[in-house]
């Protein structure tokens, strides 16, 4: 499917929901409801729903101190914590998982979400490295979902992959441009294949920065400078390791290892940071110090 034969709609939806309120899932709820939609975050249990809203309430009022937003309190009036999928509002137009990067737990959260939105809504998977086809196996409507892969920090970015599957509707398709493109960002349609386009590539550079940054060839932050001042990249891959989540790059790592061969085997280093908790920014040692 070429990307110029899909029509893009051009209104952001009323109401869109992400599951999961990590820091992805915060982002991406930001991002919908700076653009004027109201937005529901599921989470489920008391304890992560208020993890969730902290998060929310900590990123809206950093926003406003930045100068970034006028007025927090309304931003926030449409930000939603429910703990269950059952109370997704009715006339959902979009629903995107951002939980982690499992297969069977996102096909749970997929297949289960399908269950409580209208006929009309769409389903998108934030996943960066899984097969949509795959994950689109146990729905009733393949042909509504896709892969929508933001990148964080999300309201920053300018960036949105889409992914579609092998039932993925043109319509869809259209409807999924519209909306990132009302978002500000620029959307990229590429073939569901292990690691898309970015993180094939992102994850391949990162690997190889903290291989060598491992064989002591040189420290973290001039790996990083060479890239942003030789190749004007604006933000170094062990940087960027870092603020994706080493766990989450581990992951990603494993998975293309499993499905594209050696050249994504994931290096001791970086099995060992995730071993000792060291997760980059959302745990305040990563390659760089965050604390």
């Amino acid at each position: 499917m070429e990307a110029e034969e899909v029509m893009a709609t051009s209104a952001i939806p009323a109401k869109v929901a992400v599951i999961g309120g990590g820091q992805m899932g915060s982002g991406i709820a930001r991002t919908y409801a700076i653009a004027g939609a109201e937005v529901s975050i599921v989470e489920r249990g008391t304890a992560a729903a208020d993890i969730a809203e902290k998060r929310l309430s900590d990123a809206v009022q950093k926003d406003a101190k930045r100068e970034k937003l006028d007025d927090p309190d309304e931003l926030l009036s449409r930000l939603n914590v429910i703990p269950e999928l059952a109370d997704l509002p009715a006339g959902t137009e979009l629903v995107i998982e951002a939980v982690p990067e499992v297969a069977e737990t996102k096909v749970e959260v997929l297949s289960g979400a399908e269950r409580f939105v209208d006929a009309e809504a769409v389903l998108a998977s934030n996943t960066s490295s899984l097969s949509v086809a795959g994950l689109s196996a146990a729905l009733r409507h393949p042909e509504r979902f896709l892969g929508m892969h933001y990148f964080n920090p999300v309201p920053a970015s300018k960036l949105v992959e889409l992914v579609a599957g092998p039932s993925t509707t043109e319509a869809v398709i259209g409807r999924a441009r519209g909306w990132v493109r009302v978002l500000g960002k620029t959307d990229l349609l590429v073939r569901d294949s292990p690691g898309f386009a970015t993180s094939r590539l992102g994850v391949l550079l990162g690997l190889e920065a903290i291989r060598m940054l491992a064989e002591g060839i040189a420290d973290a932050a001039s790996v990083d400078s060479a890239m942003e001042l030789g190749y004007r990249h604006p933000m170094g891959p062990l940087r960027s390791t870092d603020l994706v989540g080493l766990d989450v790059r581990l992951a990603i790592a494993e998975h293309l290892h499993a499905t594209l061969g050696e050249r994504f085997a994931p290096p001791q280093l970086l099995r060992d940071k995730v071993a000792r908790g060291e997760l980059g920014r959302k745990t305040g040692r990563g390659f760089f110090n965050w604390e």
